[in-house]
């Protein structure tokens, strides 16, 4: 059986802005809204559905990309003046791991669900 993940949503305060802001980060653009969700296409079968709630907990979302991918990211990070870390619970400011011979880093949106990047699973 291949079972696909084909959506998510994410529950922020503003769906426009932050859907905007993730789209902007990771080099993507948002799509024309579905009902009351601001849609970010990721990849050919993963849409990030960003919905209006006024309260919820933060989330941790974790993106597989290549090298490259990972070195533009990462300069919109930075150019945006975002603090990110080499740990899950930012002990680390300010540095990248290299587990399994890749990087990786963490940073939080302006929700604060904590967002992943890394080039090794």
């Amino acid at each position: 059986m291949t079972i696909t993940l084909n959506h998510t949503i994410v529950p922020v305060h503003n769906k426009e802005a932050s859907a905007q802001f993730f789209a902007h980060i990771f080099g993507l653009k948002v799509e024309p809204s579905v009902g009351h969700f601001a849609v970010v296409q990721v990849n050919d079968t993963l849409t990030l559905d960003f919905a209006d709630s006024e309260e919820f907990e933060s989330h941790h979302y974790a993106f597989h990309v290549n090298d490259e991918e990972f070195d533009a990211i990462f300069a919109r990070v930075k150019e945006a003046g975002l603090e990110y870390s080499s740990d899950p619970m930012h002990h680390n400011k300010g540095q990248m791991n290299y587990r399994k011979g890749g990087r990786g880093f963490y940073f939080l949106d302006p929700n604060g669900h904590n967002l992943e990047l890394l080039t090794r699973t």
